[in-house]
């Protein structure tokens, strides 16, 4: 396999978790048969872009993000505040008013583009998208490519870009980005959100690598990225979001006019010394792994031998990456309760556990799944401590709360 960035041929394996279905092709029935898929990430040593092996396997990207893909982002209230103060930053500093443009790309249901006060619009693939259609937001339904970016530009080109936990999806990386330059105006400015790779790995998080994932993106490997197809990274910020993110700022190479801030210098320089551009940073990753599902395990096992009950909240792609890597199923873990409507009365992919709408026993332990945001779902089920019930979260080391 050759890196999807430069083509390199590519060697080192960071991490094997065997195979299972894409985490979010929830299931109808207890039965019937899946598709699975080998879940290994592999490691570019010329660019230090970290990916799947998906290609390897002719998995097609219809088939992760279909029409009834089932993630709203408007579900999570925390996130939702987070890209409204987004929204309320980038309008002020870029002086956004009624003759710019914003454009969010991935913009699911408009969990962020509601908060814009000037012209906008969204484009999103999936189902999510008529959701934003429902609040008033154009939402153009399809992938977002160069070709589609340079359609678009004839419309009009963008003051602001927008692509928040998208870089990560996307197959064929080069294109994307292309896409950006041919639709930014040559003053605008672009912003991605993504996972940081090195906090990936200082918090034992692979529940971050499933399917509908491609990459893992460190600053080192996206500043390469977009200096080959057009954009310059002026600044970036580190976020606490989805256990540890980075906000990058870039504008058109060509046009931009903004002066790269000493915050990209520290993060390049962090990186590097924490051996980014090491094979050893990637290969070590393995134990860490297994070290958080053995824990998992180890409890989840003590637990059922003492007749104790648990049950997990919220049905996440990453929690069904750890419950798949785990060998995990509905005699260890009863039932998930999640708060999105599509999701309830199906069971997760692989592991057949079921979903429902809300808690129909009193549980021992709440195992928490979606661990980045289990502050704020500890404190909604904080009433469930009433009959003895304490929390679980799995990574990025096991805590009995």
């Amino acid at each position: 396999m050759r890196c999807r960035h430069c083509a390199a041929e590519l060697t080192v394996q960071m991490v094997d978790l065997g195979s299972a279905p894409p985490s979010n092709a929830f299931r109808d029935g207890p039965d019937g048969v899946e598709q699975y898929y080998p879940l290994q990430v592999l490691v570019c040593t010329e660019c230090w872009l970290a990916q799947t092996n998906l290609d390897l396997f002719k998995m097609d990207y219809d088939e992760l993000f279909t029409a009834d893909y089932p993630y709203f982002s408007s579900t999570s209230a925390s996130f939702v505040a987070h890209a409204k103060h987004y929204v309320e930053g980038m309008t002020e500093s870029l002086g956004l008013g009624p003759d710019s443009l914003t454009v969010e790309v991935g913009s699911n249901d408009g969990y962020l583009l509601q908060s814009v006060k000037t012209p906008c619009y969204g484009v999103e693939p999936t189902a999510t998208g008529y959701k934003a259609n429902e609040k008033g937001i154009k939402t153009v339904h399809s992938f977002f490519t160069e070709k589609l970016a340079i359609e678009l530009s004839k419309i009009g080109k963008a003051d602001l870009m927008v692509a928040n936990n998208v870089l990560a999806h996307v197959p064929d990386i080069n294109d994307f980005v292309k896409g950006f330059t041919a639709l930014l105006k040559d003053t605008g400015v672009a912003t991605f959100e993504f996972p940081h790779l090195l906090k990936t790995v200082q918090s034992n998080d692979f529940t971050q690598m499933y399917a509908e994932h491609y990459s893992y993106l460190s600053l080192t490997a996206v500043k390469r990225i977009f200096n080959s197809n057009g954009l310059r990274i002026f600044d970036v910020e580190c976020l606490t979001t989805h256990g540890g993110s980075l906000r990058v700022y870039a504008q058109k190479a060509n046009g931009g006019l903004r002066e790269p801030t000493n915050f990209v210098r520290m993060i390049m320089d962090r990186e590097e010394e924490e051996g980014v551009k090491t094979q050893k940073f990637y290969t070590d990753f393995q134990k860490a792994a297994e070290r958080v599902k053995n824990d998992l395990l180890m409890f989840l096992l003590q637990a059922k031998q003492l007749g104790r009950t648990v049950v997990g909240f919220g049905a996440a792609a990453k929690g069904n990456t750890l419950i798949n890597f785990a060998g995990v199923r509905e005699d260890l873990v009863q039932y998930v309760v999640d708060d999105t409507p599509s999701k309830q009365g199906k069971f997760l992919p692989g592991s057949r556990i079921p979903v429902q709408a809300e808690f129909t026993t009193k549980p021992d332990y709440v195992l928490i799944l979606p661990w980045n945001f289990g502050a704020d779902i500890i404190k909604k089920l904080e009433p469930m401590r009433t009959h003895g019930c304490k929390f679980v979260t799995a990574v990025p080391r096991l805590e009995i709360l």
